[in-house]
């Protein structure tokens, strides 16, 4: 009976170890995912900061984007209306 015990017992504990195992596997992922964005960013910030022209065009592109959301939005409320 204590024989039985003891294996539920390191059953208990191995399956909380792959658990613990699977969430740090998860966690590893996300820290992986966040420093390739980060690396992104970094390597963004350095193309904008030394040419001058790409931050124009990002403004430029950022104008049309918001010009093109705002008259979607216009669309879509008209056809709301109708």
């Amino acid at each position: 009976m204590a024989e039985s015990k003891s294996q539920e017992r390191n059953h208990d504990k191995m399956e909380k170890m792959i658990e613990h195992t699977r969430d740090l596997e998860e966690l590893l992922e996300q820290m992986e995912k966040n420093t390739v964005h980060a690396n992104c960013l970094a390597f963004n910030l350095v193309a904008i900061q030394t040419n001058p022209d790409l931050t124009n065009a990002m403004k430029h592109l950022e104008d049309a984007f918001l010009r093109c959301k705002e008259k979607m939005e216009k669309k879509w409320q008209e056809l709301l209306m109708e």
